[in-house]
């Protein structure tokens, strides 16, 4: 029996050449679908990791009490005092707290790929050195009391007038770019500038949030505990990883209506192509299969070859859309415009999406060459010759 299978699908696959009009549907088809799913997966993936790679152990956040983002939250410098004076907290070398008051704002640039608009973060900081992951890669740091600004690679890649020794309007005045530095999370999202200079320019008297590094992932507790029963504070203490998971679900269900509603529509068109193809590929070959069946090849025989030619179209299909995304967007940088800034990435397409695009091309496959495949094995010999 398994001789009989392979000599009926060796012949209906040799025979895709004769039908390349209607089997290029099915290519076609698959392709756009895989392309899509293999895009929005890779694009909801590098976001969600670039939002996620922020979140350390031993640091924590502090906003004020019902804020769910640093945008929304505002404390005075008096309470950021108390914060960063908590227990639990570390120190630095130089014996003051590993805490840093950190002020945003939000300042308009033009994007490289079209000129459109778009908000990119500024962050004023304290003390930079909470967040070691901040490497400066070319020209150099900030000096308080100074209007500069470095500004994070990605958002160098993504945006306009951002090299060294630009200058950037920021409220009233211009900031001149004077460091570029990675950091492999949101913060390459923006730039950031001292946050002293920041509050002076902007008039406030308020920061937006408080980020402590603690002595360790075990002091959390205790830190959170002294914040959250002082009366004299009313705030909310989260651990930088589970501040940044919660910021990525509102990214999870854009992305989910993108991921399953558009492309499962895509999906379902390219199935019923695939149906409709491999029906009309069956009853094109009815005298051949009817032939087959006449001199003992069994059914089976025939439902393997049916199924094999619609799978392996599907999977030439996606092979061309995974292969089309990846020289379209791997390593490419996006943004995802926000209110109070861009979260830039690089996209980064991984074995683990290219995977699920090929897995979800043969279930289409599959499914659109079982029902023809079926028809083909149930219809009976002398009808099939007597329709010929």
């Amino acid at each position: 029996m398994l001789r009989q299978i392979a000599a009926v699908t060796a012949f209906n696959i040799r025979g895709i050449s004769q039908r390349l009009v209607a089997s290029s549907v099915i290519v076609v088809g698959i392709m756009c679908v895989v392309g899509v799913l293999v895009s929005v997966l890779t694009m909801a993936g590098s976001l969600a990791d670039t939002l996620l790679a922020a979140g350390r152990a031993e640091r924590a956040i502090v906003l004020r009490v019902g804020a769910n983002s640093e945008n929304a939250s505002t404390l005075s410098v008096d309470a950021a005092a108390t914060i960063a004076n908590a227990p639990g907290v570390a120190r630095t070398a130089d014996g003051d707290p590993a805490a840093t008051a950190d002020m945003l704002v939000s300042v308009n640039f033009n994007r490289k790929s079209n000129g459109s608009l778009a908000a990119l973060a500024v962050r004023g900081v304290s003390e930079l050195g909470v967040r070691p992951e901040v490497e400066l890669v070319e020209g150099r740091l900030f000096s308080p009391g100074l209007r500069e600004v470095i500004v994070g690679r990605n958002a160098q890649r993504a945006f306009a007038g951002l090299e060294i020794g630009d200058r950037v309007a920021l409220r009233d005045s211009e900031w001149t770019v004077v460091g570029v530095y990675r950091s492999g999370d949101v913060a390459e999202s923006g730039m950031i500038t001292d946050a002293a200079t920041l509050l002076s320019a902007y008039q406030r008297a308020v920061v937006n949030s408080v980020t402590v590094r603690l002595e360790s992932p075990e002091s959390f507790d205790a830190f959170k505990t002294a914040l959250t029963t002082n009366p004299s504070l009313s705030v909310d203490v989260f651990r930088e990883p589970e501040y940044f998971a919660q910021q990525t679900e509102d990214l999870s269900s854009l992305f989910f209506f993108i991921t399953y509603i558009v492309t499962g529509i895509m999906g379902a068109g390219a199935l019923v192509g695939a149906i409709n193809t491999m029906y009309s590929a069956v009853s094109t070959r009815t005298l051949e299969i009817a032939t087959l069946r006449a001199i003992g090849f069994g059914a089976s025989g025939v439902v393997v070859s049916v199924l094999a030619e619609a799978v392996l179209l599907a999977l030439l299909g996606a092979f061309g859309g995974a292969a089309i995304s990846w020289l379209l967007f791997s390593g490419d940088t996006i943004s995802l415009g926000g209110g109070q800034g861009s979260l830039v990435t690089e996209l980064t397409i991984t074995s683990t999406t290219l995977v699920t695009g090929v897995v979800a091309a043969a279930a289409a496959g599959f499914l659109g060459g079982l029902f023809p495949a079926v028809r083909a094995a149930r219809l009976p010999v002398a009808t099939a010759l007597r329709a010929t």
